[in-house]
């Protein structure tokens, strides 16, 4: 049985271009947000990939930095603080 943990793990990747265009992730919406910090709850996976910016995301198991062309699945779940450090532009999906 996995722990609640490894559940809630926030997945980083840097994908080659074959695998964005494969997933679609140019049809994916764009959210932006600039300096702040806010705490966030998933209520189901997101998927996104970062155009631009960078931010921390502090979970209760991890504190993780993501920055432009990361690949980021935040599962279903988590709940979180974002501080975005530099503006942000992103692709985004909820689900599969």
């Amino acid at each position: 049985m996995k722990s609640a943990a490894s559940d809630l793990k926030i997945h980083i990747e840097k994908p080659a271009p074959e695998a964005l265009k494969t997933l679609g992730v140019e049809s994916w919406p764009i959210w932006s947000k600039g300096v702040s910090i806010f705490a966030w709850h998933y209520d189901e996976e997101e998927a996104c990939y970062f155009l631009e910016g960078e931010v921390t995301v502090k979970t209760p198991f991890e504190e993780v930095t993501i920055q432009k062309g990361d690949l980021v699945t935040f599962p279903q779940g988590l709940s979180c603080t974002w501080r975005v450090l530099k503006p942000v532009r992103k692709h985004y999906r909820f689900g599969r």
